[in-house]
């Protein structure tokens, strides 16, 4: 490089007019010219023209990276025209790496690079070079640019940026299938050399895999790659540059490849026969077993259906899937016997539920096995005969008469006795009972198929061996009807006849109802009694469909001469024994016009006029209600004179006085009167009753309370009074009732001044108090009489 160097300089000097060029050539470089601002002459030369000359001639500059020499690196010189080798032109340097990567010569103007260059770092530096003059210090040239580009060389290696890489292709692909494509990169200057050209190969992997040097794709090198045989494949790819060649760097990853799963293989039963053992007591619908199929695949392809092969047995089972496992779970469909069936054989059919049109022809996809499944025996509780009873008993039959049988078996091995009894839930059970060994069923109670037509309840029967085996059927029991009750008319029939009927006309249809329980096609038959059938008004006609007409035989009925007729009508039904009943039924005798239609069934209607018209059927009728109205008026009147009479007298005490002279027994005689007869007329006037007339008798009790020692008489009378106010038994207002009768055995004699010669000024109650403590109260009272003005006393 030096020697180069040194011969570019070489000739720089040999080549006329002076000119500066750079000691560094390559071939790629090309010259750059820029006008000098000043022309020079060149040396030894006539010339009839002037040429203008560069002051500074610039072509790019190299710089090898990675130099590892003890010295700096050479890169190259610059030189100006102007410089005349005196010492008097400086040269300056400026720009990307100026004094820390690259320095120049201020002298001779050689430049070096100091450190070591990276190009994959900073490929190129772009530098600014002057010429200055050392005693003015003033540029000789303007500032000029120039570039130092770091020459590649080959220090990187490829690289696989995405590595390691995962990849998967279907098993049984055939050569050259696509699995993926990998690329490499590097660093180095493609543009330059062979250092950037990276070919592919493989390390690890042959021969199952293959890769294009050029492209990265890397593809199948085998057939029928079988994923059941080997799924993860791992590949070593190497990038090399240099194109390959000897003395290139390379890189290597790793390509993890995965064989995906196909439906290439059918389902296989590892064993021919599956045997089975199941309690005959299994529940339907319960798991009995699982048998499986081996599918060497995957995922979906090697989901399995199981189907049972009709054959025998086949019927009593049912096969499905579990998905989870992949086993066929067999259930049962119907109830085991051990003592009818001890063991059933079927096959089972496993096939897969995805196929692969491509492995058709390797054979079906599925396989059979065979499943032998034994029944075992349990003991089991008595089994009755049916499902339900049915049985029919008529109403009224006599306690104990049996009316049916129910019967249950031990199917088991070495069968047990059984024993029933009824399960007594409600109380309409304690009607019936059964034999406990027999299993009969007989009547407890009389039945009445009117108050419970069915009874339903239940029988449980239990093994002798083992009571806790139980088992229970429904029993129903209908009560039949006994033809008890007589048939009657439905429903009261208000039958007229009209006086101008004809001779076999309907005037009624009647039917009947039984309260027995009618069986289909059960008719009623009518009929007169025999003690009406002689010289009949009216006759019965039968209709057969359970209803009958009421027949007239006369040619016209006569209100006056008999206005009700009473018709004995016979009815009856068609059970057995036959029941009937006589129902008499009322004809009333009505007038109607010639179409029928009734005018009149009032009994007075028969002592009217036969001619009178509606218009004096009406004046009547006023006449009648005017002569009431002066009835009524005149006993109003009557009424209130004989009020305003009774008012008038009842100011006259006198007149309301009722002479009496019994005299009672004194204090002794407590039975003889009752104070409570007196009245007070104004207490009555006040209660509004009637005074004309006697009160209707209510018994209503009568409350005395007790009277004190010192309860003043006035107070003891009101008292008595309000009693006898409110007592609508007691006399009329225009009687005053007294008490006279004092009782026998007095001391004092009569104590009454009715008959007695002197006033009440005369009288001297004093001695009262001398009788003793009987006539306290006596003596009290008289003696404030003394006190007391007469004139209000009445």
């Amino acid at each position: 490089m030096l020697t180069r160097n040194c011969l570019s300089l070489l000739l720089c000097v040999l080549s006329g007019g002076g000119l500066l060029t750079p000691l560094q050539a390559q071939p790629q470089q090309t010259s750059a010219t820029e006008p000098r601002q000043n022309a020079v002459h060149l040396p030894g030369r006539q010339s009839h023209f002037q040429r203008v000359k560069r002051g500074w001639v610039w072509n790019q500059f190299f710089v090898l990276e990675e130099y590892m020499g003890s010295e700096p690196q050479y890169v190259g010189k610059l030189h100006s025209d102007l410089d005349k080798g005196e010492g008097t032109v400086k040269y300056t340097l400026s720009g990307d790496g100026a004094g820390t990567v690259f320095t120049i010569d201020e002298t001779t103007g050689d430049i070096h690079a100091i450190r070591s260059l990276d190009r994959e770092e900073k490929p190129f530096y772009t530098l600014r070079a002057q010429a200055v003059d050392i005693e003015t210090k003033k540029p000789l040239e303007p500032e000029s640019e120039f570039i130092i580009k770091v020459q590649d060389i080959n220090d990187n290696e490829p690289k696989f940026l995405d590595g390691p890489y995962v990849a998967s292709v279907p098993e049984m692909s055939p050569v050259g299938a696509y699995v993926l494509q990998v690329k490499a990169t590097d660093a180095d200057d493609p543009t330059y050399g062979n250092s950037a050209r990276v070919v592919y190969s493989i390390l690890q992997g042959q021969p199952y895999f293959s890769i294009d040097p050029k492209t990265g794709i890397i593809r199948t090198a085998l057939p029928n790659m079988d994923r059941e045989v080997k799924e993860q494949y791992q590949v070593l790819i190497q990038a090399k540059d240099m194109g390959g060649q000897l003395g290139g760097l390379a890189g290597t990853t790793i390509v993890n490849i995965t064989l995906t799963d196909v439906n290439d293989n059918p389902p296989r039963f590892p064993k021919s026969i599956f045997h089975l053992k199941v309690p005959e007591s299994s529940p339907i619908g319960s798991a009995i077993g699982r048998i499986r199929a081996v599918d060497p695949d995957f995922g979906q392809n090697a989901e399995i259906e199981y189907n049972i092969v009709p054959g025998d047995g086949g019927n009593l089972f049912d096969i499905v899937t579990d998905e989870d496992t992949q086993e066929g779970v067999i259930k049962l469909k119907k109830p085991l016997d051990f003592e009818t069936k001890k063991a059933y054989t079927f096959k089972v059919e496993a096939s897969n539920l995805h196929l692969d049109h491509r492995f058709h022809s390797a054979g079906p996809f599925k396989d059979t096995a065979t499943v032998k499944i034994s029944v075992l025996d349990v003991d089991e509780p008595p089994v009755f005969s049916k499902a339900i009873y049915t049985m029919e008993v008529y109403e009224d039959t006599p306690v104990g008469t049996i009316i049916g049988a129910v019967t249950a078996q031990d199917l088991d091995v070495g069968s047990s006795a059984v024993r029933y009894f009824i399960d007594w839930k409600r109380d309409g059970d304690s009607y019936f009972t059964i034999d406990g060994t027999e299993g009969t069923i007989a009547t407890n109670e009389l039945l009445d198929r009117e108050s419970t037509a069915q009874y339903n309840f239940s029988i449980i029967a239990s093994k002798v061996s083992n009571p806790l085996l139980t088992s229970k059927v429904n029993i129903l029991i209908n009560v039949l009807d006994v033809n008890e009750f007589p048939p009657e008319i439905s429903v009261p029939y208000e039958t007229v006849v009209c006086e101008n009927a004809k001779p076999g006309q309907i005037i009624q249809i009647v039917s009947a109802a039984d309260r027995d329980l009618s069986p289909a096609g059960q008719q009623f038959s009518f009929r007169l009694s025999p003690e009406a059938a002689i010289k009949p008004n009216f006759t019965v006609r039968d209709f057969r469909n359970n209803t009958a007409g009421i027949e007239t035989r006369r040619n016209g009925y006569s209100r006056r001469q008999q206005e009700l007729y009473f018709l004995p009508v016979v009815i009856e039904d068609s059970s057995y024994p036959v029941q009937s009943s006589t129902n008499t039924m009322t004809i009333r005798v009505c007038r109607c016009d010639s179409d029928g239609t009734i005018l009149s069934c009032n009994v007075e209607a028969i002592f009217l006029p036969v001619g009178l018209s509606t218009g004096a059927l009406i004046a009547i009728l006023l006449c009648i209600v005017i002569l009431l109205a002066i009835v009524v008026l005149y006993v109003a009147l009557r009424r209130q004179k004989k009020k305003d009479t009774l008012m008038t007298s009842k100011e006259d005490i006198r007149d309301n006085v009722i002479h009496y002279d019994d005299e009672g027994g004194g204090e002794e005689d407590t039975q003889a009167f009752d104070i409570g007869a007196l009245r007070n007329p104004k207490v009555i006037e006040e209660n509004k009753i009637r005074r004309d007339i006697k009160p209707d008798s209510l018994c209503l009790p009568r409350q005395r309370p007790p009277v004190e020692d010192n309860t003043d008489i006035r107070d003891f009378i009101n008292q008595r009074l309000q009693e006898n106010d409110m007592d609508p038994t007691a006399p009329p207002y225009d009687s005053l009732a007294t008490y006279a009768y004092e009782g026998n055995g007095s001391v004092a004699e009569s104590l009454s001044s009715i008959d007695s010669l002197t006033t009440d000024a005369d009288q001297d109650y004093d001695y009262l108090a001398d009788w003793g403590p009987r006539f306290k109260v006596l003596a009290d009272m008289f003696g404030e009489e003394e006190n007391y003005n007469p004139d209000k006393v009445t």
